[in-house]
């Protein structure tokens, strides 16, 4: 009869994420693992595999909570789609977190070299500019966006313009400009409100 786990696996894969955010793939050992969760080798092998498997378990589990996030956004009053795309580029107030996001760095450090996170991230991706192109389909809808513009490329542009945001971040730019350039590009696409004639002419 199996041993019951004496751990919390959700505490262990969380701080296995952090530390594959903090170090990447190829930065972080076991040895570094087993610190952060506070796991034998042992342990974390008969949990979780070697490795590779343990990130790419949270890999799968980052990406999923990023699309069901996705389907969130997409839901609401269509009146408030552009509202929702630009409370999904504010930096929040206060301290923010320089970490970034594992999606992006999994992305760029493995996914030349392995087919599982390619595919895993490509499929995030298309996740997240999905909803972009339906929130901007749903601004157009309202009123508030050319029904004539590629609703398309414009989501597409939300999207790289979150993605840059968050490398600007990366870099230590101040949550202010960052937030001056989100308002200035959801401003970009909406569409101006058409000036009244006091004068009633």
């Amino acid at each position: 009869m199996a041993r019951p786990r004496k751990f919390n696996e959700e505490d262990a894969l969380d701080a296995a994420r952090r530390q594959f955010n903090e170090t990447g793939y190829h930065g972080t050992s076991v040895d570094d693992l087993s610190r952060a969760t506070g796991l034998s080798k042992g342990s974390l092998y008969g949990a979780f595999g070697d490795k590779e498997a343990l990130f790419q378990r949270v890999f799968d589990e980052y990406c999923n909570a990023s699309d069901q996030g996705a389907a969130v956004r997409v839901e609401g009053p269509e009146d408030e789609a552009l509202e929702r795309l630009r409370a999904w580029l504010r930096v929040p107030d206060g301290r923010p977190d320089r970490l970034g996001c594992l999606l992006a760095k999994g992305t760029a450090e493995l996914a030349w070299e392995n087919e599982n996170i390619a595919s895993r991230s490509r499929a995030a991706y298309e996740t997240l500019l999905d909803s972009c192109r339906q929130l901007i389909q749903q601004a157009q809808r309202a009123g508030q966006v050319d029904p004539d513009a590629d609703a398309d490329a414009l989501g597409g542009l939300v999207l790289t313009t979150h993605r840059g945001l968050e490398a600007l971040l990366k870099a230590g730019v101040d949550p202010q400009t960052l937030n001056g350039i989100a308002k200035a590009a959801i401003d970009s696409i909406a569409l101006k409100p058409t000036p009244t004639n006091a004068d009633g002419a």
